[in-house]
Order: structure tokens, then sequence, then C-alpha cells
């Protein structure tokens, strides 16, 4: 993940992250930051944060190893914003620290953490200084937002369906597992549990009951036969270990042998539909969110449903080219209640004055019965 991030990820946010501050206002601020990098613990690295760093550019994640927790009264209540748009009370605090085991890439950074209602602390760093507490845990506290977005894409835009099955080859300098090392590492942890059943076997065998010179004998055979067996076992683990430590566990795909490669579904068509559906999904999500202040948050989660019911309803397109106007209207809902959202959803739409794209055309949302 981090050498993505480095190599594929913040050049292309460099280049395409609108209205990042320049040259002069970066020296004339200290603290400023050209963007923000959100991540999960996957891409904490003391050594990435510094990096980054030098680019101008913070970088948050939860903290892999906050140590001990903070005392009770550090921490006090805020209004956080979430990613999604919702607000939610939390109780925060925050310190200084350093992270980084190695001197080179130690960092002073913030650390904020929030209380749980169970008592646990969870600890976020930052290298965003000029934001707020709340403004910092927000987006981190909120990235639980991207898993139910792609739960709901799944159950609702249909996120995972195959567009096409078209092959294309696999670039030649892409890293993966080398089949060889996979199949080396498997054998020898089949092995070694085996082995591990095998000396506890050894070590639970005990002569019970009357003692003779026959039980005796048998019993030394069998136990000798239970060594000599691990120890055989043992050499063969360590030929193995020393295979698996030649065999790189990284290799390019161009350089497997011919039977090992093979072909990957085609992506351009993919990217390009999910890339639509992640449009569809945003615009879905504004709509609801101007429908949540509407129907109070009693009635939150009903916001996505009544939207989801507007875009299955049937409607008329009525374009007046004199007048300029694309009237779309909506017939009616289901029940009332639904109804009257609607009405109160197409007067939040026209107050927007939003003309249809490509014309001159200004959008006008009405109900039929109007």
């Amino acid at each position: 993940m981090i050498k993505v991030i480095e190599e594929e990820i913040v050049p292309n946010l460099e280049t395409q992250i609108p209205n990042q501050p320049t040259e002069e206002e970066l020296k004339a601020g200290a603290l400023r930051m050209r963007f923000r990098l959100i991540f999960d613990r996957e891409g904490y690295s003391p050594g990435l944060f510094k990096r980054m760093n030098v680019k101008r550019i913070a970088c948050q994640t939860y903290h892999k190893y906050p140590g001990e927790d903070w005392p009770r009264e550090e921490f006090h209540s805020h209004k956080v914003t979430l990613s999604e748009g919702g607000v939610a009370e939390m109780l925060l605090a925050e310190r200084g620290t350093v992270i980084g085991s190695k001197a080179k890439d130690r960092l002073w950074v913030r650390e904020i953490r929030k209380l749980t209602d169970s008592g646990r602390q969870i600890a976020i760093i930052s290298t965003e200084w000029q934001a707020g507490v709340g403004e910092i845990a927000g987006p981190q506290f909120g990235r639980w937002s991207q898993e139910n977005f792609f739960k709901y894409g799944r159950q609702h835009f249909n996120l995972d369906r195959l567009i096409d099955y078209q092959l294309e080859p696999i670039d030649e300098t892409l890293q993966g597992v080398n089949p060889a090392w996979r199949r080396l590492d498997g054998e020898i942890r089949s092995r070694a549990a085996i082995q591990i059943r095998r000396k506890a076997k050894l070590h639970e065998r005990d002569l019970k009951g009357e003692l003779n010179t026959n039980r005796a004998e048998h019993y030394m055979e069998q136990a000798e036969a239970l060594r000599a067996e691990i120890e055989r076992e043992t050499t063969e683990l360590e030929r193995l270990k020393s295979q698996r430590k030649e065999t790189g566990k990284h290799v390019n795909y161009g350089d497997l042998p011919e039977e090992e490669q093979f072909l990957k579904l085609a992506t351009r068509s993919k990217h390009f539909i999910d890339t639509l559906k992640i449009i569809a999904y945003r615009a879905e999500t504004a709509m609801a969110r101007v429908l949540r202040e509407h129907l109070g948050k009693h009635h939150e989660d009903e916001a996505r449903a009544c939207v989801r019911d507007l875009y299955t309803t049937e409607a008329n397109l009525i374009p007046d080219l004199e007048a300029k106007t694309l009237t779309v209207e909506l017939h009616s809902m289901a029940t009332p209640k639904a109804h009257k959202i609607m009405c109160h959803l197409c007067a939040e739409l026209n107050a927007t004055e939003t003309e249809y794209p490509d014309t001159e055309l200004k959008l006008i949302f009405k109900s039929v019965s109007e």
C-alpha cells in the first residue's frame, strides 16, 4: 500500500487536485500543506509520513502503537462533521507525540484520541497542523462510509457486475508472489504443523500400568520410532526452508514460466461504468442529504429509500424551446407522505436553476397534479 501511495496515488494527486497553495504561499506558511492523505493502519509508516512531510503533503491514519490510555479528564465533547454529511458528538483529546523507531524516520505529529462509550481509546496521528480536532477526527472516523458505499453499491448499483469478458495481457513488470515460493511455504507450514503434533505425542507418551519387560521394550520401540521420524522430518524441514530462502518471494510476471502465466479480464470498460455509478451514487447522496434536513433526525434513514422510489417513478418530459425550459412532470407517489417529500425535493432542485447539460434548457421539476 505504501508503495502504491508514493508511486501511483501521490503523483496523480499532485497534478489533479485543484486550488493547491503556490510555492510562495507554502514558504509563507510553515504549517501549510498542499493536501491531506487519509488512510487505514495498513499505510502506517513513520518513514512515509516524513517523506510526505518534506513534499508538504499531510498524512493521517490510526496510530498503530498508541501506548497507554490517557486520563479521562483530557477528553472533551466536540461536534464532528462526518464525511457523508452527518454530525456526531465525540469525546476527543489531543497531544503531540513522536513516531518512528529509527532516527531517520522520527517525526513530531499530532495524536488525537476518541473515547468510546465502552471506555476504549482510538488514536489517530496526523501531520495536518492547521485543521481543528474535529476536522481531523471526522474524515478518519467517517471512513466506514467507504465500506457502506461498496456494500450499498453492490446491492443497488450492481457494482461487481462484469461489463464484458474481454481478456488482456498483464504488464510484464508487475510483481507478485512467486508461485514456487508459495508452494514451498505451504508445504513447510503443513509439515511444521504435523511435526508439532508428533512432538506433543512423544511428550505425552507415558508407560502406565504394571511394568514388565515386554511392555517396556514395546514402549521404548515406539518412542524411538517416533523420535527417528521427528529427526527425519526436522532434516526435511530444514532443507525446504533453505530452498524457500533461495527462492525469491516476489517475481516479475514476465519472468514466470509460460505455464504459470495467464491473462486478466479487461478493466477499461468496467472502470468507465463504475465511474458513472460513483457519480450517480454521489448525486443520490446529495439528494438524500436534502431530504434528511426536511424529514428530521427521527426519519433520516428514510431519505435514501425515498430517493430510490423517486428514481423509479414515471415522468413526462416536456421541452419548451421558446421558453428555454425542460419540464419534468413526476407522477404521484404511492402515499401522501411520499408525495409531499417529492414536492419538497422538486422545490429544492428548482431553486438551483440547473440547465440540462449541453443545452440552454432550464430544468423544472413538478408533480403532474400541480
